[in-house]
């Protein structure tokens, strides 16, 4: 099938990671369903991807914080009446600071958009993931390896969706289907401060970009890689994580995201 006819429905498309996600999908002839908070930002994103790439970008503005977020876009997704090829699972919120001092509303917010959306939507989408044998990229994060003080809920919310995602994987191989789970670390985007993260030990020096993240992130999901974490540095703490005593692990990654 040829490229032009495939869709890619990418959310968090409007900036970051998923931006540059939705840059490389319409470079290789996907058309869009692009879906963020900002109908503004979407409209501009979409205009951009549609004048250099000639593809067609649709745009889809929803909260993905409320309950039933999941539902209401496969429905104006299903109005749409395409085919979905490739779903990008990439919105995302984050709190840096202590559990206790927290948001219950944030916290609550949080959990929403970053598990209850992202599992809601890929249920919805999958029978015609299935259909078309198309692939699945969700976007975790380095923090899923191991407890994170400071960034307890949101480490948590990631560690759900990588194993999600590594449950998922198994169970749809048989189908044609593939599923990815990017775990970046912490990456140069909008999102350190949004998180409140930029004070932190974990957010100084030379960050990768969103950009680097996507590009190796899509490798991955194209070649049907499971997991796929960027940079060298955080592949070795991964790997050192899961040696040593996760007490020690969790005092390490508070000590990076104290303030």
């Amino acid at each position: 099938m040829a490229k032009g006819s495939m869709t890619a429905v990418v959310t968090g498309a409007s900036k970051g990671i998923g931006y540059e996600l939705s840059r490389l999908l319409a470079r290789d002839g996907y058309n869009l369903i692009l879906i963020a908070r900002s109908e503004e930002l979407l409209g501009e994103v979409a205009r951009e991807l549609e004048a250099e790439f000639k593809i067609k970008a649709h745009v889809l503005a929803q909260d993905l914080s409320l309950a039933m977020a999941g539902d209401q876009l496969a429905e104006r997704i299903a109005q749409l009446n395409l085919p979905i090829h490739i779903l990008v699972n990439n919105a995302g919120i984050g709190c840096q600071g202590p559990f206790f001092k927290s948001n219950s509303v944030t916290n609550l917010e949080m959990i929403l958009t970053n598990n209850v959306a992202l599992t809601r939507l890929t249920q919805v989408l999958l029978p015609g993931l299935v259909a078309n044998k198309g692939k699945i990229l969700n976007t975790s994060s380095h923090a899923a390896f191991q407890p994170v003080p400071y960034l307890a809920v949101y480490a948590a919310t990631k560690a759900y969706i990588l194993s999600f995602s590594q449950a998922l994987a198994e169970e749809l191989k048989p189908k044609g289907v593939s599923v990815t789970a990017l775990c970046p670390g912490v990456t140069d985007t909008a999102f350190i401060r949004r998180a409140g993260m930029q004070d932190t030990k974990a957010a100084q020096g030379n960050l990768i970009s969103s950009r680097t993240v996507a590009e190796i992130g899509y490798r991955g999901m194209l070649r049907g890689k499971t997991v796929v974490v960027p940079g060298l540095k955080e592949k070795v703490m991964v790997v050192a994580g899961r040696v040593a005593p996760r007490r020690v692990v969790a005092k390490i990654a508070g000590n990076l995201m104290r303030d």
